[in-house]
């Protein structure tokens, strides 16, 4: 296991600031990296520093960052902006691409999450990014939403969270009491000390609601097809859909590979062993091979 140094690190997109962690192998020769995107609400001390830290020991330059709205970043407080997130993993990638520590032609990008998704996105829309991996990623489709609930149902759900957009509602909360992540599995991660952060927040704008539901990262499948991508999936996943991975897996054309983990909730893969290790193994492995071919 590569011993590891870690820096903080600011960098701009489209003018605002935001903070995170670099973290290089601790050795004289450029290395693959990669940029890491998270979970809706997520900041850089949860599930972003736990990979981010096994891929840095496995050989790869890592960079775990705050998202415009989030943590120690600028930008509207407790706000998704899907536009906005692709722009700042578009800086992150020129950050890495700038660094000595880093080849540039061999840079990649990992999400957890919904960061999966923006993961897919990125790599849809930036030719620097030669390598893409999700990992119990949340690969939306708003077709797919309006066909489950109405088209006209769907349109409600959209007109409600654009009245009140401007408002805060809990991200999660217990006994299945209104959130933005609603349900007790959130709550076990976000609510309890197993994503213990002094800069993570318990609220956010319902006009993020809006963007979640708006948000196509099975759309960009079809782009792909000149970049390497690894699914790493739960087969029991309550919160990112399984059927949605397995789609996007079908459609992706070219190179591609999918590890379906046993586990038993969507939040194994953020924490619990032996789970997070076997898949950032797989991670590692995958992204040494695609971005050094």
């Amino acid at each position: 296991m590569a011993a590891v140094k870690t820096e903080r690190i600011t960098f701009s997109s489209e003018r605002i600031e935001l903070v995170g962690e670099l973290r290089f192998p601790d050795t004289e020769d450029p290395r693959p990296a990669v940029a890491l995107t998270g979970p809706f609400t997520g900041v850089k001390e949860q599930v972003l520093r736990t990979y981010a830290e096994l891929l840095a020991h496995a050989g790869l330059v890592t960079l775990a960052f705050d998202h415009r709205g989030f943590g120690e970043s600028g930008g509207r407080r407790q706000h998704e902006d899907g536009q906005g997130k692709l722009a700042d993993l578009r800086a992150a990638v020129g950050v890495l691409a700038g660094r000595p520590e880093v080849r540039p032609a061999q840079i990649g990008v990992v999400g957890i999450c919904l960061g999966g998704g923006y993961a897919v996105l990125a790599a849809a829309t930036d030719s620097r990014v030669r390598a893409v991996a999700g990992i119990a990623g949340a690969y939306n489709s708003p077709a797919r939403i309006a066909q489950a609930m109405g088209v006209d149902s769907y349109r409600s759900a959209l007109g409600g969270f654009l009245d009140r957009y401007d408002e805060y509602i809990p991200a999660v909360a217990p006994d299945d009491g209104e959130a933005a992540m609603v349900g007790d599995e959130p709550y076990a991660y976000y609510g309890t000390a197993r994503s213990a952060s002094p800069y993570w927040r318990n609220e956010v704008t319902r006009g993020s609601l809006h963007s979640l539901m708006t948000f196509d990262a099975l759309g960009a499948a079809s782009l792909l097809a000149a970049t390497p991508l690894l699914i790493v999936h739960g087969r029991t996943d309550a919160y990112c859909s399984p059927e949605l991975a397995r789609e996007l897996y079908r459609r992706k054309p070219g190179d591609k590979e999918i590890l379906w983990m046993d586990v038993d909730q969507h939040i194994d893969l953020y924490d619990r062993e032996p789970h997070v290790s076997q898949a950032a193994q797989a991670t590692a492995d995958f992204l040494h091979h695609n971005l050094s071919a």
